[in-house]
């Protein structure tokens, strides 16, 4: 029975076949990758050096954004190393960081914007109450534990995922290190363990959704009752922009998890994963800038070295 002690490397699903294919992969791939390193870098620079942004909102945008450099530098750079050299190989160690990374930046993000959620509650819903409910020492609270149970998380999953054996090969059906496909290589009915902890996690996942939607109902029902126009609209846009990513997130990560067996491929597997995997980190940062008026000030402010506003 093949296990840990007989398996040193994974074969990961190319892209392509052929090598114009997978250079055109790579080029994609670094595209994109580029983006969203530009992009949430641009955010963490522009609230750690704009004092108008050191708020709780901006303070989880910038957890935020540290949570997409993470995720998406976890999966592209191998698949793109892999593009260019025209290889699948992954080894056995580097597969088993992919998993933990992959989970923990996830699991970590999942928790933070939940934890927006309730900001954007707190902020519209219950605004007297905002400075004792989500002050500094809180919001600094909120994010570790958004980070520790990311971790958590991690811990568990890849412990469980690399514990069993293997013996249906090593070719992995996905661009990256990904539990389900893993799974499918195990030989004991062991993998059940995992399988329950992944649906445990789905289910968790559907919790902190239906919790920011029901959030978003109370928040909505509120903001319609502000009787300025304007007022509406700068609530309005302080709420669209995570609303947008809580669904972009959460929508591709159930489809590829709850997804008929009778839907799956290779193919969509890959393209399904290549949306909640890729996508949210890099257009994350466009999606935030483009209805608030506040960053856009304060990245034009840190695009033109006028660093003196910020500071008056």
């Amino acid at each position: 029975m093949s296990n840990r002690s007989t398996i040193t490397e994974f074969l990961l699903l190319a892209f392509a076949d052929t090598c114009k294919l997978q250079l055109l992969h790579f080029a994609l791939f670094l595209g994109i990758y580029l983006a969203a390193i530009l992009g949430n870098s641009l955010i963490l620079s522009a609230v750690a050096c704009d004092h108008h942004l050191h708020t709780p909102m901006y303070f989880f945008l910038l957890n935020l954004a540290l949570l997409d450099l993470g995720s998406i530098s976890t999966t592209v750079p191998k698949a793109m190393a892999n593009a260019l050299w025209e290889t699948r190989a992954i080894s056995y160690q580097g597969c088993a960081a992919q998993v933990f990374f992959f989970v923990f930046f996830f699991g970590s993000e999942l928790s933070l914007l939940t934890i927006m959620a309730y900001d954007r509650y707190i902020a519209i819903c219950k605004p007297l109450h905002y400075g004792s409910l989500v002050g500094s020492r809180a919001c600094a609270q909120m994010a570790a534990a958004a980070w520790g149970s990311g971790f958590l998380n991690a811990v568990l999953h890849t412990a469980n995922t690399f514990s069993l054996p293997l013996c249906q090969g090593n070719a992995v059906d996905q661009f990256f290190c990904e539990i389900p496909q893993i799974l499918k290589l195990s030989c004991s009915d062991a993998y059940l363990r995992e399988v329950g902890a992944l649906v445990f996690s789905v289910s968790l996942v559907f919790g902190c959704f239906v919790f920011i939607v029901l959030s978003y109902v109370q928040v909505f029902r509120a903001v319609l009752r502000i009787p300025s126009e304007q007022g509406r609209h700068k609530a309005f846009s302080t709420c669209l922009p995570h609303l947008a990513v809580v669904s972009l997130f959460v929508i591709t990560v159930m489809f590829a998890y709850l997804k008929p067996s009778s839907f799956s491929s290779a193919s969509l597997d890959m393209v399904v994963s290549f949306l909640y995997s890729v996508v949210p980190p890099a257009v994350n940062p466009l999606i935030y800038s483009m209805r608030n008026q506040e960053l856009k000030d304060a990245l034009k402010r840190l695009m033109t070295g006028d660093v003196s506003k910020s500071k008056t």
